[in-house]
């Protein structure tokens, strides 16, 4: 019985790659650095993962920017656009843009239902795949000469052609047969070298076309027939297989991986039918949180399996890749004991597959599974986790707490009058650069360094300017800036009861950019005002609107580690209430403009259809329940992140926010799409202006964006802003590009009228 890992961090528990990335874009460094620093990530993580005891090494999952990036790169499947470029400078030209040679970025959008943004496949007529595996074979024979059994993994590639987009009406199955070809090539010569190849397919957890089923039993023959006596392990994760079960256990592969953990429903159909010739691989230990697992539960699963096939026929694994949770929670010195005694980051992960099979093997470690059941019981039993108030609160929730008073068509005249908006206003999604002497004032009083009196002092002074900037950019409707927030989930969990923080609980959000989820480990509730001071003071500067900025219940939820003892829905609820309070503050405190944001409402959906009903309701719920006790004429905005709305457009606008504003201009709005076959009735504000990219759009670039968005949208309910926040970016090209889009609102104003 062997032990793997589908895939370990990649950012180094100091966040060592982020900062050589960093440094490197700034020109800091060179590339030796950053590869050196790379490779030192690299092999650690091998040493880690087989020090804790696993069998198979999981090799090609350090990606320096994204793994399907590197898909791309390998396959030479590189847009025309980027044809000059070459190595490095086009890998992350295709990620984030080339300001100085006028290159847009690739699409990104979020990895499945996760919080992962992948570096999105452009599939066109006049691509052809030039093979590059150079690195992944040089890796291969670099962890086989440490004396590592290696595991190399690979984006199986159906998946990868799913997740692409088609560019001039191209019918991406018309790759098919050249990149058939390549994995042959790639799979060939890495069978020369190891017993084992991962394919990555988690697509089959999917809703899939027949036709797309189809495809499947042609392409693993033609893989299987060039990988000898190596083992394919086709992996898929995030759920159960539902209806592509048959479809999974007839492909002609030696191994197949399941998640056992949000996937456990399929276990016994699983058990039933899995085929004795073949290898099953059980995905026990929780890929996506950070919560211990129930070894003993977890035992009786193997039992079951190896009662089946025999012990010869099992693997133990994660149930999907590490990349999904911190790295080591021996960096955490400041978790009070109890909720620390409770946790299991991803090299601790490491150990827990390990010992599943040390245990199932009759080897002496009782005394290890005592402490760890100790710890799973201490947890389930912990007054730290339950408030009856908080459960009494929740249980009265009615439907009329759920409603506006009166419907948008009323509401929105007493908005226009009280808010004296032109046509085509423009806004900002809330944050702006986060600078780093901003940093510096946060970390000096977090560290108590300057007193609260200096600390609320040299923000105000940052806010101020920022409300200065905006007046002289002559926008419609102002924000603070949020200089006073770290994080947008961290910010809000840090003042609400039963959330816990980590000091290095960094997870990858994309590229360099990381982020550390809010751990909630008890019930849900606020005890005071979080941003009521901040935003007031903000709005007593301008005599324009001042938009309060909150984040929604279920981004809160999909953004945070999540307590693994009640329902989404339940945990949910909980938080809807606190923000709620909030939000009746913000109105009370004269603030006639609240955003919401639900970044993650997309994200937070289950990947089948079967499971999505259930979920829209009540996170729609959730929404309404935050922002449905204001007057008419208080304005409620909400945003939502990189998302294919095709599916959700009904409901997001049941949600029954005034204005919503998305990402679209990565996607040139196509984004919009949805909206031609479901008008959405309320406002809207597609972004047009990427902030994910190092780049200055012109005013004619997004004056063109929004020429596109009145095809679907009509100018009286337009809005105009960026595609997210800014406090990633830096204020010179932040002050052009919004200058740039005030202009381009102007134009088109002076154009329609």
């Amino acid at each position: 019985m062997l032990t793997h890992l589908l895939g370990f961090p990649r950012i180094g528990s100091q966040r060592e790659l982020k900062r050589s990335l960093e440094l490197y874009w700034a020109g800091s460094i060179n590339q030796e650095e950053l590869q050196a620093t790379a490779e030192v990530l690299k092999t650690n993580h091998w040493k880690i993962i087989a020090d804790a005891g696993i069998d198979l090494i999981p090799i090609g999952d350090n990606a320096l920017y994204d793994h399907i990036l590197d898909t791309t790169t390998m396959l030479g499947l590189i847009p025309p656009r980027f044809s000059n470029e070459v190595g490095l400078d086009r890998y992350f030209s295709m990620a984030r843009g080339n300001a100085e040679k006028g290159l847009s970025a690739m699409e990104m959008t979020k990895w499945f239902d996760t919080n992962y943004h992948f570096i999105v496949p452009e599939f066109s007529s006049d691509l052809k795949i030039e093979l590059n595996y150079d690195q992944l074979l040089e890796d291969v024979l670099q962890a086989k000469a440490l004396g590592y059994q290696v595991k190399p993994v690979l984006v199986g590639p159906i998946t990868y052609l799913s997740l692409g987009k088609e560019i001039g009406g191209f019918d991406r199955w018309k790759l098919l047969p050249q990149l058939i070809t390549a994995y042959q090539v790639v799979i060939k010569t890495l069978s020369e070298h190891c017993d084992w190849i991962q394919i990555d397919e988690p697509i089959l957890v999917t809703d899939l076309k027949s036709e797309v089923q189809a495809k499947f039993a042609t392409v693993y023959q033609s893989l299987k027939a060039v990988s000898g006596d190596t083992k394919l392990i086709l992996t898929t994760y995030f759920e159960s297989v539902g209806e592509n079960l048959e479809t999974t256990l007839d492909l002609p592969c030696d191994a197949f991986h399941f998640d056992l953990v949000r996937g456990k429903d399929q276990l016994n159909e699983l058990l039933e039918k899995f085929p004795k010739d073949k290898i099953i691989s059980l995905g026990l230990i929780d890929g996506r949180n950070i919560w211990k697992t129930d070894l003993d539960e977890a035992q009786e699963i193997i039992n079951q399996a190896v009662d089946k096939l025999g012990s010869s026929q099992v693997l133990i694994g994660s149930s999907c890749s590490l990349l999904h949770c911190p790295v080591d929670l021996k960096s955490e010195q400041q978790l009070d004991s109890p909720i620390y005694n409770w946790l299991s980051f991803s090299v601790q992960k490491c150990r827990e597959v390990a010992l599943l099979r040390l245990a199932i093997s009759g080897k002496d470690v009782d005394q290890e599974l005592k402490e760890h059941a100790e710890s799973i019981s201490d947890k389930a039993n912990h007054p730290l986790t339950f408030n009856q108030a908080v459960r009494n609160r929740v249980s009265k929730v009615t439907e009329s707490d759920l409603e506006r008073e009166h419907r948008f068509e009323l509401r929105k005249p007493k908005q226009l009058s009280s808010l004296n908006l032109p046509n085509l206003p423009t806004t900002t999604i809330g944050s702006f650069p986060q600078t780093p002497s901003i940093r510096k004032v946060r970390l000096d009083y977090k560290l108590n360094r300057i007193s609260k009196a200096v600390y609320e002092t040299q923000l105000k002074e940052v806010i101020a300017e920022n409300v200065k900037i905006q007046e002289e950019l002559e926008l419609d409707v102002l924000v603070h800036g949020e200089p006073e927030r770290n994080d947008m989930v961290e910010y809000f969990g840090q003042q609400l009861k039963g959330f816990c923080f980590t000091s290095f609980g960094w997870v990858q959000s994309y590229g360099s950019r990381c982020v550390k989820p809010p751990i909630i480990y008890g019930d849900v509730s606020r005890p005071n005002a979080m941003t009521v001071d901040w935003i007031k003071y903000a709005a007593s500067l301008t005599e324009k609107p001042m938009k309060g900025m909150l984040t929604g219940p279920v981004t809160i939820l999909c953004w945070s580690f999540l307590r693994n003892d009640l329902t989404r829905q339940e945990v949910c609820q909980q938080i809807a209430l606190a923000i709620r309070d909030e939000v009746q503050d913000l109105e009370m405190a004269g603030i006639k403009v609240i955003q919401v944001d639900e970044a993650a409402f997309r994200e937070g959906m289950p990947l089948q259809k079967s499971k999505q009903e259930s979920y829209l309701n009540w996170a729609v719920d959730s929404f309404r329940l935050t922002v449905s006790g204001v007057e008419d004429c208080t304005q409620i905005h909400t945003h939502m992140c990189y998302s294919n709305f095709n599916a959700v457009a009904r409901w997001i606008a049941k949600m029954d926010a005034d204005v919503i504003s998305i990402e679209a201009s990565r996607s040139d709005m196509k984004l919009l799409e949805s909206f031609k076959t479901f008008p959405y009735p309320n406002d809207i504000g597609p972004g047009v202006y990427d902030i994910h990219s190092p780049r200055v759009p012109s005013t004619a670039e997004q004056l063109a964006l929004l020429h596109k968005a009145l095809e679907v949208i009509t100018p009286d309910k337009l809005w105009v802003n960026p595609d997210c926040g800014l406090k990633t970016r830096k204020w010179p090209e932040t002050l052009e590009s919004l200058k740039n889009m005030v202009a381009a609102a102007k134009q088109l104003r002076n154009e329609l009228n």
